[in-house]
């Protein structure tokens, strides 16, 4: 990720980080017509690690996209990724002329990939240029901006899809399959924990509320709530939150580490938590008649799950590669993402009320 100063993806983004399920949605664009064997062109928006070491190598392995231009702040960003990636003059904006890419027919899609602060203003000037819109997560700073972002795409007639990679990940899926279809039974517990311990830049954006909305939570916890969702199938309708701060000189403006009790309909209540100062990366699932997980759940590598019977034995795949597809897919079958703007909405309503729990120290209701 970049800003429009030198801002950058910590590369611990490189080994820990997920999806929740499909949802019915109406056909709401007008008709978008491709050859069908066109490869649609992405362009990314900030040029930071997360789009350095994970999205521009995986567009080299995509089978329906690739990588067409790049918007970024940076003059020598932009001269270094030119002569590596082959991208014509033409397809090289910077976030002046970042408008001008509805001119451009070599793109179809745009990916944002800037700090959450970026995020609604960006995905609404590409859906308004005429482009279909990928924007990483957590999709904005509140559940408002989603709500923004989703009606100004619809009113754009474009595609909105969040980057819930974790969805085209097969252990993720295989996790879905069994706590959704109850293989094992009924799903009777869930604990789910993903953090890391942050050493970076204590001026970073991330430890800047403004710019990353919080800390941990929304940066980790975002995963740990996602998991939950989508094991269930089923949306939570309460929250009760506390958190613990044991480097609070370093985390002065965000949130360090977060605990959540997840209520959903019928009273099953499952555990999360997040962190910028614990090494977590697990997703733990008890049902009537047997254990499923993973751990580490949540990275970009290699992941590894097991289940009531023994391991999962599922090969590891490149997963942007596989999101990217998947949704050049959607565009050129007019039809909506399995990770729609919904999807990111939904998981921020989560977040805001675990927020208003740490604040009020009671439980919230998610609304």
């Amino acid at each position: 990720m970049e800003t429009l100063h030198s801002l950058s993806r910590r590369d611990f983004l490189r080994n820990a980080s997920l999806g929740a399920g499909a949802l019915a949605f109406g056909n709401i664009l007008s008709s978008f017509t491709l050859k069908p064997d066109k490869k649609l062109g992405i362009a990314l928006v900030g040029l930071g690690s997360y789009s350095t070491g994970q999205l521009a190598p995986a567009l080299q392995h995509t089978k329906n996209c690739y990588l067409a231009g790049i918007v970024t702040g940076h003059p020598a960003k932009a001269e270094a990724w030119k002569k590596q990636y082959n991208i014509p003059d033409k397809n090289i904006y910077n976030y002046e002329t970042y408008d001008e890419i509805k001119n451009n027919p070599d793109i179809d899609i745009v990916y944002v990939v800037l700090p959450v602060s970026m995020h609604k203003e960006y995905t609404i000037r590409g859906a308004q240029a005429g482009k279909h819109m990928i924007c990483e997560k957590p999709m904005a700073l509140n559940a408002k901006e989603c709500e923004d972002m989703i009606a100004a795409c619809k009113k754009a007639n474009r595609l909105l899809s969040i980057g819930y990679r974790l969805h085209f990940e097969p252990h993720n899926m295989e996790i879905m399959r069994l706590g959704q279809k109850q293989i094992y039974g009924k799903v009777t517990s869930i604990d789910t924990g993903n953090g890391f311990t942050y050493r970076g830049d204590p001026n970073a954006w991330r430890l800047k509320k403004a710019m990353a909305g919080g800390g941990g939570l929304m940066d980790m916890g975002i995963y740990s709530i996602q998991g939950t969702r989508y094991t269930l199938g089923q949306e939570p309708i309460a929250v009760k939150a506390m958190q613990e701060k044991k480097r609070p000189d370093f985390f002065k403006d965000v949130d360090e580490t977060v605990f959540w009790e997840l209520e959903f309909p019928g009273g099953f209540t499952a555990h999360g938590k997040s962190s910028y100062n614990n090494d977590w990366s697990y997703l733990h699932v008890e049902a009537q008649h047997g254990k499923f997980g993973l751990e580490p759940a949540f990275g970009y590598g290699e992941l590894d799950g097991y289940t009531a019977k023994g391991p999962m034995n599922i090969p590891n795949i490149i997963q942007q590669a596989a999101q990217m597809d998947d949704f050049a897919e959607c565009v050129r079958q007019n039809k909506q993402s399995r990770v729609p703007g919904e999807e990111g909405l939904k998981d921020m309503r989560v977040v805001d009320a675990i927020y208003r729990s740490l604040d009020s120290g009671k439980k919230e209701k998610i609304i």
